[in-house]
């Protein structure tokens, strides 16, 4: 018989997950579960995929605002600190900020605008260009940023967050001046000693103020990057990735994540005879069209995942084919047509016509998004997802 369905996701439900807990077993254990309960084969490349929140719980790995401090006063001794590039959200910078503030003489907090990396605004483009403003050159400081567009509160959250963060820095007893630039070298005119907190452009800010003439450069990366005071870390990436624990602690990003996507491969392979792929992932990489934010405050979608998920998709558009190279065929003779094509089409489709408008993203990009979409970030407690038929196309 036919096949009549593709890709099925489906998200499973699991415990809570607690510092200690053995979270390779607890996946495979979800796994068999759902299975023999929803009465679905486990089959060869299917994929199970688990975020990286009950990861980072399960090692247990956090930190409090006292620890980041203690590193921000490692790292910068008594100096005024530039803080720039934060992105603008409660969740996943508010207690950072608190942490560096503690950790601080003075700060100096650069905002970029209208928005933040991942699409937060702090005010609408368009009201820019009534203004004559060009966000590219003109800074701006806070009293100048109020005189043109007032206080405005964020239209998700209800948050002013100029005077949230300013409010947060001055109740560690730390003075704040905050200014507004989408150029890096701006912060050299008020300190030369600069702690960089953007995500996926972190690299080229670095280089930036390196070569002219910082004279301390860190990124969120590298705070916490090494155990303090025995607290949790991320070695790759820091305090990126962290999100809000308690009112004082952080939830870092989970650490050394290869050999658990491995051993959860080698579990389920043990007890079923089957190879599925295994990644652990994060935020997915999206753009929401209404809100405009970008989603991806990770660092990178996946950390770990198992070798047959590397690469990106190698697919040719149906729909080309059956405008273009089969036009004159319809019903069976078109599907068998394009049928053969597919068994034959080249192993690198790169800059074929066939290929146009395939999404030429890494295959953790995309099943990271299809999986952070599935699992939510609210109550739906499907913190593991599992995909099956995603390596199919229309011949199988």
């Amino acid at each position: 018989m036919t096949r009549a369905v593709g890709t099925v996701v489906r998200g499973l439900r699991g415990p809570i997950i607690n510092k200690g807990d053995n979270i390779e077993q607890i996946v495979v254990d979800t796994v068999i579960n759902a299975a023999k309960i929803e009465g679905f084969s486990i089959e060869d490349r299917d994929i199970v995929t688990v975020t990286e929140s009950i990861v980072a719980r399960a090692q247990g790995n956090y930190a409090t605002i006292d620890d980041i401090a203690t590193d921000i006063k490692a790292k910068f001794g008594d100096e005024t600190i530039g803080i720039i590039f934060p992105i603008l959200s409660r969740n996943r910078f508010a207690n950072c900020l608190r942490g560096i503030a503690k950790g601080a003489k003075s700060i100096v907090l650069m905002l970029s605008y209208p928005s933040d990396e991942v699409g937060n605004h702090l005010v609408d483009i368009d009201e820019l260009d009534i203004k004559g403003i060009n966000p590219w050159t003109d800074v701006l400081s806070e009293a100048q940023f109020r005189e043109h567009f007032g206080f405005i509160q964020h239209p998700f959250t209800g948050v002013d967050y100029i005077e949230y963060y300013k409010s947060l820095i001055q109740a560690e007893g730390v003075t704040c001046e905050v200014i507004f630039s989408n150029n890096p070298k701006t912060i050299l005119d008020y300190t030369k000693k600069v702690l960089t907190c953007d995500i996926h452009s972190r690299f080229r800010t670095k280089r930036i103020l390196t070569n002219h003439g910082a004279e301390k450069v860190y990124g969120l990366d590298d705070i916490l990057s090494e155990s303090i005071n025995d607290s949790g870390f991320n070695e790759a990436f820091g305090l990126l990735g962290s999100n809000k624990a308690t009112e004082d602690s952080v939830k870092l990003f989970p650490n050394n994540c290869q050999p658990i996507v491995d051993e959860i491969q080698a579990r389920i392979k043990e007890v079923t005879g089957k190879t599925v792929e295994v990644m652990i992932y994060g935020d997915g990489a999206f753009k929401d069209p209404v809100g405009k934010i970008w989603e991806l405050a990770d660092p990178v979608v996946s950390p770990a995942y198992t070798k047959g998920l590397n690469g990106t998709p190698n697919e040719v558009k149906l729909k080309y084919l059956a405008d273009n190279n089969f036009s004159h065929l319809h019903g069976e003779e078109l599907k068998q047509a394009i049928s053969e094509y597919i068994q034959n089409k080249k192993e690198d489709l790169v800059g074929a016509m066939e290929a146009q408008g395939t999404t030429p993203r890494k295959l953790t990009d995309l099943i990271g998004s299809l999986s952070d979409l599935t699992s939510g970030s609210g109550d739906k407690g499907t913190p593991i997802i599992y995909i099956q038929g995603y390596f199919d196309n229309y011949t199988k």
